[in-house]
């Protein structure tokens, strides 16, 4: 976009403005603020959100796994691996896509921390190929916790996926947003791009090996964030890892699954739990 003239206008209440009056290097600032003050775990020294700190630091997996990090669902301290997925795949998408404008902006540090957050706890979870955490702290005690993130106290579970408890649709989306993180990486830093390649193969595998929706799993999700389906997460993932990968098996099977899934509707919406659009477009970028 940049500062010359633009000839989209915007028309609000009968006043016509040109869109370069706006300040969108400001605005991509803000956003990535925004994530910033979501932080769970110990902040780095170049923490921008003055009035935030470390939080949640003992956050532990069943078998005391290190948990912490990854960003807090919204004004609540719960972390849910799927819509924190799925947020992760589209910041890395919108990072592949206008470069660019995030280097002419002067955010384009600050957006590859914003998604390697998310990436680095996505890979903690990861605790082998066919086990990954989705959710850590509980909704319902979480609610009863007026105050800050900084000052929690309550017990805080993890819960995960297995084999014996299957979520492909969790597994298949942190699959595509490793992958589209390791897009993002391959040329700043080739050796975590490979390290979320590496985990993205393995979830991807573990989704379309052992089926079934993770709010199943993950009881508690079910109230907040449930999933529908799992077809468009396995065809999603397998259309990143190709993109990531060039390995013409993943568009196979992008392609098997698109068809057995029947993703040829025409999608009304796109969020965390239809990416039915995404995949369409996906395909054709």
């Amino acid at each position: 976009m940049g500062d010359s003239l633009m000839l989209a206008m915007v028309t609000t209440l009968g006043v016509v403005v040109a869109a370069s009056d706006y300040n969108y290097s400001h605005v991509l600032e803000l956003s990535l603020l925004f994530y910033e003050a979501q932080r769970s775990g110990k902040l780095p020294t170049d923490n921008r959100v003055s009035w935030r700190g470390d939080s949640a630091l003992d956050d532990r997996g069943q078998n005391g796994e290190d948990l912490t990090g990854g960003y807090y669902d919204a004004g609540d301290f719960v972390k849910f691996g799927f819509t924190m997925a799925s947020t992760t795949t589209l910041l890395a998408w919108g990072y592949l896509s206008y470069r660019d404008a995030y280097e002419s902006a002067g955010q384009a540090k600050y957006g590859l921390s914003t998604i390697k957050w998310a990436a680095d706890y996505f890979i903690k979870c990861h605790v082998s190929p066919n086990e990954l955490y989705g959710q850590v702290g509980d909704f319902n005690l979480d609610h009863t916790f007026w105050g800050r993130p900084e000052d929690l106290s309550m017990s805080r579970p993890a819960y995960k996926i297995d084999t014996q408890h299957p979520g492909s649709d969790l597994a298949g989306e942190t699959a595509a947003a490793l992958a589209a993180v390791a897009l993002v990486f391959r040329d700043v830093n080739p050796g975590y791009s490979s390290k979320c390649l590496e985990h993205a193969k393995q979830l991807y595998r573990f989704a379309s090996q052992y089926r079934g929706l993770y709010h199943e799993a993950i009881k508690g999700a079910a109230q907040y964030y449930e999933s529908t389906d799992y077809g468009d997460e396995l065809t999603w993932a397998a259309a990143w890892l190709y993109k990531a990968t060039d390995d013409p098996l993943f568009l196979d099977e992008a392609e098997h699954h698109y068809m057995k899934f029947r993703l040829k509707e025409r999608p009304n919406e796109f969020f965390y739990n239809k990416k039915v659009a995404g995949v369409q477009v996906c395909g054709q970028c």
